[in-house]
């Protein structure tokens, strides 16, 4: 799966790992979470993600 860094902290979203403390499921691949959801750490929204090769 695909994983997504923030472009304001570098927070990196890992599908295989999901976001639990934000509720979001291990499997979760990054399309699915809701439009709403912002980083967990800077608070800025999905369009501040970039994809990236890991």
């Amino acid at each position: 799966m695909k994983k997504y860094r923030c472009k304001i902290c570098g927070f990196i979203y890992d599908p295989e790992l999901g976001a639990p403390i934000d509720g979001i499921p291990a499997g979760t691949p990054f399309e699915e979470i809701s439009e709403d959801w912002v980083c967990p750490i800077c608070g800025v929204t999905k369009e501040d993600f970039i994809e990236i090769d890991w």
